[in-house]
């Protein structure tokens, strides 16, 4: 059986992460969701995705495919009923269609014709970005058992202080020494050729992703994840960072989501509490306003390869596009549109041939190519978002 996974209904309400990715590539828990779904089918999938991406991200389709929503997080459970689905059945959680099974060149339009098999389970979806923290923590949780199953934890260095250590699994080739690692509030994963560095306290539940590192006496209150080859110092609180970005210095970052290829300037702050404690809006790319999110706390949201200067400050339920330099002084707009350049003072157009200048040279600090399809990527971005930019 060939399994594909597509962006489903919710992926506007997901950018700006999904312009420079498919839903499946979003990180939430330890894994992407793609990672989650190969780990529990033990099949590599491919994507349908927008138009703009499938050359990065391709479809392979064959005989028979089985079609999966990818904005659902696959558990044991669920995962048995895709496997056993049949031709001409869907799998539903509600009115939202979880998987389906069609043969190649099968066009399809609605799922009248299909046998409804209602999945009555348990299942985390992420249906707005705001999701990808207020659910990292059962995220982490799920993708700690899949990961650890019947595996042996590297031992945890005499150095090391820890409370509940039979929740904490340390790959090989980490780096762990003078640190503090409280499991009990949730699993603690320190991923393979990654770091602690002296002095840090970390609160579950915590995943620290392969190369990455957690630089001294940095403050980490779970649920956080630190994606791949990202640096993250000072305090960070319930948050998710993609991978390859860095947090390095000093400063809170609260609630919220950075893509990839995203750097915070020391001393950045983020609010995540209105000081009325009102309820946060944040920017609807589906809507183009200020939508509720129902949540008290609520941070940032950066897209890939955006950046900010030292002391940059971000007031709460800040979303920041793909490709955005901020700086200065005073807080920049709730709302700052991929390819912005400039601050509270006001913003310009950020233009492709100096972005693409920033990301070659960062993209090869970390022996990552910036390729010709990752720039027709964000040529179509700067042309889709120049609606939200005062040229």
């Amino acid at each position: 059986m060939n399994y594909i996974l597509f962006d489903g209904p919710y992926r506007n309400n997901l950018l700006p992460f999904t312009y420079t990715r498919p839903v499946a590539d979003i990180r939430v828990g330890i894994l992407t969701i793609r990672q989650k779904w190969e780990s529990y089918l033990e099949y590599t999938t491919t994507t349908v995705t927008e138009d703009y991406l499938a050359d990065k991200f391709p479809m392979v389709e064959m005989e028979e495919n089985i079609m999966i929503n990818a904005s659902f997080l696959p558990n044991m459970e669920v995962v048995e009923f895709v496997k056993n689905l049949k031709h001409n059945q869907a799998l539903f959680k509600g009115e939202d269609v979880i998987a389906f099974y069609a043969k190649e060149g099968e066009e399809v339009n609605d799922f009248s014709t299909f046998e409804a098999v209602e999945f009555e389970g348990d299942i985390l979806t992420l249906e707005h970005t705001w999701d990808i923290f207020s659910k990292n923590g059962e995220a982490i949780a799920e993708d700690f058992n899949l990961i650890t199953k019947e595996r042996q934890s590297q031992p945890i260095p005499a150095t090391v202080n820890t409370i509940n250590p039979e929740n904490i699994f340390i790959e090989k080739g980490a780096i762990v020494n003078f640190a503090t690692l409280n499991a009990s509030t949730g699993p603690i994963y320190i991923g393979r050729d990654a770091e602690v560095m002296e002095g840090s306290i970390v609160r579950g539940p915590f995943a620290l992703c392969n190369n990455a590192t957690l630089k001294l006496a940095s403050k980490i209150y779970g649920p956080t994840t630190i994606g791949p080859h990202s640096k993250v110092g000072g305090e960070v609180n319930n948050s998710v960072i993609f991978g390859f970005s860095n947090k390095g210095h000093d400063g809170f970052l609260g609630n919220s989501v950075l893509g990839e290829w995203c750097n915070l300037g020391a001393d950045t702050n983020n609010s995540n509490l209105k000081n009325n404690y009102a309820e946060v809006r944040l920017w609807d790319y589906q809507t183009e306003g200020f939508a509720k999110t129902g949540l008290q706390f609520c941070g940032l949201m950066m897209g890939d390869h955006s950046k900010c200067g030292i002391n940059t400050m971000f007031n709460t339920g800040t979303v920041v596009g793909v490709s955005a330099n901020i700086f200065g002084s005073g807080f920049p707009r709730n709302f700052v549109p991929s390819f912005s350049w400039g601050g509270s003072k006001g913003f310009v157009t950020y233009k492709t041939n100096k972005a693409f200048e920033v990301a070659e040279v960062v993209m090869a600090r970390r022996k990552e190519e910036f390729t010709d399809r990752d720039k027709a990527i964000l040529e179509h971005i700067f042309e889709e978002t120049k609606q939200y930019r005062r040229e």
